[in-house]
């Protein structure tokens, strides 16, 4: 059973201060991917010349900027953890927020774009298995 679950309204007023902790997070992987693949383009060209000069200030500092990346990426996660959400796919910006519906606890779903959260799953179903809302979601009353 979550820490928390959250009623259809209360889910929809966090989206805007979660849709700004998602593109901070995103924003921070994405730095993180690029100074990765730039660390990887460095390494193979030292490899295929069998070792060559390389001024390593700009790629420490590139490696200190990832780190702090990093780290930004971390905060914001356990931000939303700490709300009682749950990131679900980083890269699409896709979030679950808990909810009890007669006795059960669902989760309702939300992609980064959608103005509003419209669909809604069973904790063993994946994003695959959304349905739109239906009448018992908006009833759902908070347990804690």
């Amino acid at each position: 059973m979550p820490d928390r679950t959250f009623t259809l309204d209360e889910a929809q007023s966090l989206l805007p201060v979660l849709e700004s902790l998602l593109r901070t997070a995103i924003a921070g992987k994405k730095l993180m991917d690029e100074v990765d693949a730039e660390m990887q383009a460095v390494a193979h060209r030292i490899f295929l010349n069998g070792g060559t000069h390389v001024n390593i200030v700009p790629l420490a500092r590139r490696k200190a900027e990832r780190a702090k990346a990093e780290q930004r990426v971390r905060d914001t996660l356990a931000e939303i953890d700490s709300i009682g959400v749950q990131v679900k796919d980083l890269n699409i910006g896709l979030l679950d927020f808990p909810c009890e519906v007669e006795g059960q606890i669902v989760l309702l779903c939300w992609n980064l774009g959608e103005k509003s959260i419209t669909h809604w799953h069973g904790t063993d179903e994946g994003f695959a298995g959304r349905k739109p809302i239906d009448e018992r979601i908006p009833r759902a009353k908070k347990l804690n």
